[in-house]
């Protein structure tokens, strides 16, 4: 689908035609938008479809009459649990007289500016736009940490009752998410680096004061995924001692309970065993199965107050 979109009197309207100042979104366009925009502008269908490719990482490029900036975006995966998300490719194009937005999916990061939820936006300011951009993308990246991490917390509390298999499988999910955003946000790191330095792409003091801000989002969402993944790290390991914990406390359990159960046995096997009923206590006796039983159950008693003052009961 292909949107353009111009900034006349401080509001935003669409239009049909692509001339200066105006603002192309395009998100997951056909082959025939591509080769529309691409004609009209003089620009590469491949740089077009860059960010179309999931597996496109981020950079900037300098081409002829424009500049191709493509940054990591986060998403939410679709069937998945809360706090599972990944990243894609979003681009941007830069020529002399207006901006290009390429995404394969309608993602919040563009849907905001078209829905004029974001203040100080004109399309006639194009490397303000971008870092309006970028700043937009790091501060999702932020909400979405710490939706992450509530869920983090939420799993924990968990510890006290049933471990679940899908707790310790939502926990990777949570766990390979922030790998995601660790490898996006250090990429896109790199691209606000690369901006500060060139000259070709024109700055004004108030657009250098925003890049500023956006870098500081940036590397705060870094820290916080750092945090996060520590977090994480430490809540499975948790996991796994309270795991191994209940398996001793049960092992110790069982092995008590055959103790126990054992001595009735070794005292049944040896009355029964085929010997002179005059060598065996109780033999003569016609309240011999009732002492030996009470007896028994005496010794059973006695075993089990010593197993429990060990812990082991």
């Amino acid at each position: 689908m292909m949107a353009i979109y111009e900034t006349l009197e401080r509001r935003l309207s669409r239009t049909e035609e692509i001339h200066d100042g105006v603002w192309i979104c395009l998100t997951a366009p056909n082959a025939e938008e591509v080769r529309e925009v691409s004609c009209a502008l003089d620009i590469e269908p491949a740089d077009l479809r860059a960010a179309l490719d999931p597996e496109e990482s981020a950079r900037i490029s300098l081409e002829d009459g424009y500049t191709l900036i493509i940054v990591d975006i986060p998403i939410k995966v679709k069937d998945a649990g809360e706090g599972i998300y990944t990243t894609i490719p979003l681009g941007i194009l830069l020529t002399q007289s207006l901006i290009i937005t390429v995404c394969s999916v309608d993602t919040p990061v563009i849907s905001d500016f078209a829905s004029c939820r974001v203040r100080g936006f004109s399309t006639k300011k194009k490397m303000r736009f971008v870092y309006q951009i970028l700043y937009r993308a790091a501060t999702m990246y932020q909400q979405e940490l710490r939706l992450i991490d509530r869920r983090r917390q939420e799993i924990e509390k968990n510890l006290t009752g049933t471990l679940r298999d899908s707790d310790l499988m939502e926990l990777h999910g949570l766990e390979s998410t922030l790998v995601y955003f660790a490898t996006s946000l250090r990429a896109n790191n790199t691209v606000l680096d690369r901006l500060t330095r060139y000259k070709r792409l024109e700055q004004y003091p108030d657009d250098m004061e925003l890049l500023d801000d956006v870098i500081v989002e940036i590397r705060q969402a870094i820290e916080m995924t750092g945090i996060y993944r520590d977090d994480i790290k430490g809540t499975r390991e948790l996991f796994s001692s309270i795991l191994d914990n209940r398996l001793n406390n049960a092992m110790k359990y069982l092995t008590s309970v055959t103790v126990i159960m054992s001595l009735p046995t070794v005292i049944s096997g040896l009355y029964g065993m085929n010997v002179n009923t005059a060598g065996m206590p109780f033999a003569s006796s016609p309240y011999g199965f009732g002492i030996l039983c009470g007896m028994t159950l005496v010794i059973c008693g006695i075993v089990a107050w010593f197993l429990h003052k060990k812990h082991m009961l």
